[in-house]
Formats: structure tokens, sequence, C-alpha cells
């Protein structure tokens, strides 16, 4: 079975055996060009023997190109499950072929997840089955391989393509090859205002929260845990209905969300009292607490994004309804876009796909315009959300 280590840090020297003694103080002093911070994955194989190419893959995307830590995790937990299917079938990774890829997305159409009891999302399996084939491109390309099925073959699997008369053309690629299952975009589901207020009449601190935040500013969830104590101003300015907070956006680009003045001072609450409380109460018990982030948990240590979301949707299925973290980001873009275009017709001169793309933080407009379309298609219940939410703000 094929196994995860992570990188640790350098033992003290008086814990080290006398033989090795001299070693371990000399250790610490050997400067490194690129070095792998504590935590990095390591990957072996059932022998124990470092699967060389992944490691040198991971520490390439990571340590030389600077990726985010989730980058380094998503990657991390492809090339594992990858590796471990080809250990399974006593496959080497070098000789694996195009039918090997193919009977692994095979198994994953068929197949629950062994993690969540679920059936596989086909965007799940086109990401998995898009990050091996870009592990093959570099292999090759780095000259781990001379050549594989799975790298520089894009034209022979290419499936056929139809051109748009809105759409810019583009390369082939093997992302659009017989590898990837046909994917149909699933429009976002807000919230209505009966789900919203019984979500987070339901939600324990801080994870009511962390998700109006998420409500009343859209952010994802990897931004808003990257959220800190310091960005949250100090005190309320009279006058003053929005704040503009700084973030950093997917990908460490940067950006800004704005705020209104109930939620500044709901967190100012929060700050005042469950966090002072549950951070002194780590000190007291001797753990290290959280210093920056804006959000923690009980223990005192940063807020935890695989907890909050579990969190989220125990507690609407609690409700009857499904309810994930997406779709609070879902719910704040379609409000906004609604709201935008009252004001629009009203006569102001605003773009509003343009305001909310900035306001998500997406790259392309394309992607804001999903909202757009649903809010055509549900627009009665986005009224609902977008009257609850205002008057809500407006009543504060």
């Amino acid at each position: 079975m094929v196994q995860i280590i992570r990188k640790s840090t350098l033992p003290d020297a008086l814990e080290i055996a006398e033989q090795l003694r001299e070693a371990a103080v000399l250790a610490p002093t050997i400067v490194l060009k690129e070095p792998r911070p504590a935590g990095f994955p390591l990957l072996f194989t059932a022998e124990l023997d470092l699967i060389e190419p992944a490691v040198a893959f991971l520490h390439e995307h990571f340590v030389q190109r600077a990726h985010t830590v989730d980058t380094l995790r998503t990657y991390t937990e492809i090339l594992y499950d990858w590796f471990e299917t080809l250990e399974q079938n006593g496959t080497a990774w070098n000789e694996a072929s195009a039918s090997d890829l193919i009977a692994y997305r095979n198994r994953m159409v068929l197949q629950r997840s062994g993690h969540t009891g679920r059936p596989y999302r086909v965007a799940t399996i086109n990401h998995r089955v898009r990050g091996i084939l870009r592990f093959y491109q570099w292999a090759v390309r780095k000259r781990w391989l001379a050549a594989s099925d799975l790298a520089g073959r894009s034209s022979d699997y290419t499936t056929a393509t139809h051109g748009h008369p809105t759409r810019r053309s583009r390369q082939p690629s093997s992302d659009d090859s017989v590898f990837m299952l046909r994917q149909f975009e699933a429009l976002p589901r807000p919230l209505t205002s009966a789900e919203v207020r019984e979500l987070l009449s339901k939600l324990p601190p801080p994870y009511d929260l962390m998700a109006r935040w998420q409500i009343y500013t859209g952010l994802r969830v990897s931004e808003l845990l990257r959220l800190e104590r310091s960005q949250i101003p100090e005190r309320l300015i009279p006058g003053i209905s929005r704040h503009v907070i700084n973030v950093v956006r997917k990908g460490r680009k940067p950006g800004y969300v704005i705020a209104p003045s109930s939620l500044i001072g709901e967190t100012a609450v929060y700050l005042s009292r469950h966090r002072t409380a549950w951070i002194n109460r780590a000190r007291r018990l001797g753990r290290a607490p959280a210093n920056r982030e804006l959000f923690v948990n009980g223990r005192g240590t940063p807020a935890c994004k695989n907890t909050y979301q579990k969190v989220i949707a125990r507690t609407g299925h609690d409700c009857g309804f499904e309810a994930t973290t997406h779709q609070l980001r879902a719910t704040f873009a379609c409000m906004l876009l609604a709201r935008l275009q009252q004001i629009a017709r009203n006569g102001a001169a605003i773009d509003p796909l343009l305001v909310v793309k900035i306001l998500m933080g997406h790259e392309r407009i394309s992607t804001t315009d999903r909202y757009l379309r649903t809010i055509s298609i549900d627009g009665c219940e986005i009224n609902v959300v977008l009257e609850t939410l205002i008057s809500d703000e407006e009543a504060s």
C-alpha cells in the first residue's frame, strides 16, 4: 500500500544517539537552496521505496512555483490514489497506458468513494484524470520518461469539437480527450430566505459567523480562513455603512470584499467574547493558540475547512435541505446580481456582471454569467432572498 509520510522537523541533538550527535548538531546549520517545509508529503511504495517522480512533481509545484497549500494537497491526493491503484494492479508507473487510465476512470464511475461513501461526481473524476495527465506530461518534459501514452498524444484521443460563434477557438489539449467524461454545467442553487434564516439560527459559533461572512461577502472558504484578526476594523465609524476589506484571493491574487457594518459589528462581538475566551482557555491548558487567524475553534486553534464544511452540511440536513459552503457563496452572488440588475433598470450606468465578477474574485465573466442564468430561471426565489437579506441589513 502506498504511504504518505510527512517531512518532520529536525530533532534536538540531545535526543540523538551519541555516535550521531555531532552530525545532528551540524544539520541545522546546513543551508538548503530549496528546502521542503515540515509537513511536506513524501510518497513511498509498500516496500518503503521513495516514489521520486511524484515527490519531484510536488516539489516543483509547491516549492519552486510557490503554489498554495490547497494545490499541494490536491495534487498529493491525486497522485496517491493513482499510484495506489497502479500498485494494486501490479503496474509500474512508467508503463501505465491509456487503457490503465481509462480503467481507473471507469472504476470511479462505477464505485463509490472510499472516503465519503458517495458516488464520485463527474467533476471530481475529470479533475483527477486531468491531474494524472498533467503529471505524465510533466514527467516527459522533465525527462523522467522518454515518452508516454498519457503525454503528448492529445491528437490521438481528442473528440470532435464544434465551433461556437461567440467563443474564441483554442488548440485541442489532453483535457479535451477521450479520457474525460462529458460534463454538463450545473447552475448554482442559492438558498431561500427561509433556509438562510433557519441555517444561521442553528449553526454553532464560530461557524454561524463564518457562514454570515460568506453570505454577505461571497468569500470562498479558503479566502475566508485566510482572514486575519488585524483586517477587522477596531471600531465602527458612525455614518459608514460599508467597509472595504482587502483579502487574498484564490491563487494568492489580491482582491477585496465589501462588508456591511452589521457584519463587522457581529465580528467585533465574536472577537471580544468567543475568540478571547477560547484563546485564553488554550493558554491555560498549555496549548499554543492561534495568533493571526480571525476564526478559531473551541480549542483556540484555527478553524478547519473540512470541519466547517461538515458542520454546514450536517446542519442543513438537520433542517431538511441541502446546504454547502458553495451555496452560501452562490446566495451572495445571486442576491447581489439581482439587486444590481434592479439598479441598472432604474437608469444607473453600471455593468452588473462586471461588478459581481470583481467582488466574487472570478477570472472570467463567463463564470459569473452562471448566476445571471440562475436568477433568470428562478427569479421568484432570488427576489425573496434579496428582499430578506437587504431588509435585515437596513434594519440593523
